[in-house]
């Protein structure tokens, strides 16, 4: 993609991400609504298994992703200074990368556990 098509590539990640998410919760809340785990060995259980566990994987890459999208284009359609945006943009790119070692942390305690 061109320079000029940066902006293109971001608007198709939020709206990929947020359809993802969407239907993600969706199936989520139809499954625990029909299925609730009665302890944790079955939520862990239900976790825990390799569908879920990919689409838990998937879910949480797309909202990160989709946190990252909407903060930068704030960050950088509202802070002028340039050393105090990058400065903002590596805090939040920190904290997403942070929680998303968390994320994976869970779900293979999950996995293994």
């Amino acid at each position: 993609m061109s320079r000029r098509a940066s902006g293109l590539r971001a608007w198709v990640l939020q709206r990929v991400s947020a359809a993802y998410l969407g239907l993600f919760v969706l199936y989520a809340i139809v499954h625990l609504s029909v299925n609730p785990p009665a302890d944790f060995a079955q939520w862990r259980g239900w976790v825990g298994h390799p569908a879920v566990a990919i689409a838990l994987m998937l879910f949480f890459t797309s909202l990160l992703l989709h946190a990252w999208v909407g903060v930068r284009d704030v960050l950088i359609d509202y802070v002028h200074p340039t050393a105090i945006r990058v400065g903002l943009l590596i805090l939040v790119g920190l904290g997403l990368v942070a929680c998303g070692f968390w994320v994976l942390e869970v779900l293979l305690a999950a996995r293994m556990g």
